[in-house]
């Protein structure tokens, strides 16, 4: 991969991070109003969901996996993807049930509901899980050995 190429992907992954890491640690402070929270909400679930996109355009984007090994691939990050798709669905469950009890009343304390504590501190425990394997795929993924020739990849897998 190029290194311009690279350097801007890996900005952009960066930033939807960050992004996600901002509304995490704000949203709570943040003006009450339904309707901004779920806008912000929103917009930090499409984030989540464009970073599995790029995930996945990477991986399709390495030799091997031009080369026809996709599965080779998948095997070597699955953790990455798995944490990445389980956060995913604790960040919507969560803003669901969020917008769920706080929609006709902003100023409901939602702590005082058996469970929400909970997962609002599986969700936030869940998050660091997430930004370290995302941001150690991304930056694996940067590695040259993963866009090698084809002529490289076959002498490696061709047995001697």
């Amino acid at each position: 991969m190029e290194i311009v190429n690279y350097f801007l992907i890996l900005s952009l992954q960066v930033m939807l991070l960050v992004y996600d890491i901002i509304i995490n640690a704000l949203v709570d402070f943040i003006n009450p109003a339904n309707v901004i929270q779920l806008v912000l909400f929103i917009l930090q679930d499409i984030c989540l969901v464009f970073q599995l996109i790029v995930l996945f355009l990477e991986l399709f984007n390495t030799t091997m996996s031009q080369a026809g090994f996709i599965t080779v691939m998948i095997r070597k990050f699955r953790v990455t993807i798995l944490v990445t798709i389980a956060y995913l669905g604790i960040c919507i469950a969560l803003h669901v049930w969020t917008l769920t009890l706080r929609w006709d009343d902003t100023s409901f304390f939602l702590w005082g509901i058996p469970g929400y504590s909970v997962f609002y501190i599986i969700q936030r425990g869940w998050s660091p899980f997430y930004y370290y394997y995302y941001k150690r795929t991304a930056l694996r993924l940067g590695d040259s050995k993963f866009y090698g020739s084809l002529d490289g990849l076959r002498n490696r897998m061709s047995p001697h």
